[in-house]
């Protein structure tokens, strides 16, 4: 495994095929309060390119280039919360998109347990360390230690893609997925501008807040 660190944008001639697996590290969970630091992206070859963000210098635009092409496949896992950051601070929305976690949702319904770490246990036999996951991703300067464990969340979604696809189709319930997850753009949306917690369906919906 190698990992390459760029600061503020990937160079123009950077390729990840069709299917870019993703992920984003940020101060915090709260979209409205904690800023994005760095985006993490792998083309599933054991590798994976990092970019880091200063401070309200989200211009980016190769990376942006290849986030709205529609052309490649944007491979999350709880895409939901990527996206939310990605549209909060870059200003645009990615699509299309694949959720590892919607995906396992579906197909993994003998269990509650749909994290990064217990997908990459139970169908990889890889055990995820998630002990920089709480770190300062704001540092000027980053530890390898938290740039290995930002490559490691990008570099086995491409496998688990594979084996979740494998297991939709089983079951039935791939075109469902895949509806669910064209739904996910939106649903990041609704979180950044106020309706995070709201059921907007419900015949009531919780009034969004001042």
């Amino acid at each position: 495994m190698t990992h390459t660190l760029y600061t503020g944008d990937i160079p123009a001639e950077l390729s990840f095929g069709r299917c870019v697996a993703i992920d984003t590290e940020s101060m915090g969970l709260n979209v409205g309060r904690d800023r994005l630091c760095l985006i993490q992206m792998s083309s599933g070859d054991g590798n994976a390119h990092l970019v880091k963000f200063k401070r309200d210098e989200y211009d980016a635009p190769n990376l942006k280039k290849l986030l709205l092409d529609p052309s490649v496949i944007k491979l999350f896992h709880f895409a939901r919360s990527d996206l939310a950051m990605i549209y909060k601070y870059l200003g645009i929305m990615p699509t299309p998109v694949y959720c590892t976690k919607i995906a396992s949702v579906f197909v993994r319904t003998f269990s509650d347990r749909h994290g990064l770490k217990d997908l990459c246990r139970d169908l990889l036999g890889i055990d995820l360390s998630k002990e920089q996951q709480t770190s300062d991703w704001g540092a000027a300067e980053l530890t390898k230690e938290q740039l290995s464990y930002a490559a490691s969340d990008v570099l086995h979604l491409h496998k688990l893609k594979e084996i979740l696809d494998e297991r939709l189709v089983r079951e039935g319930r791939a075109d469902l997925a895949r509806k669910v997850m064209d739904f996910l753009p939106v649903r990041a949306e609704l979180d950044v501008v106020g309706w995070a917690n709201a059921d907007i369906f419900a015949h009531k919906p919780t009034r969004r807040p001042d």
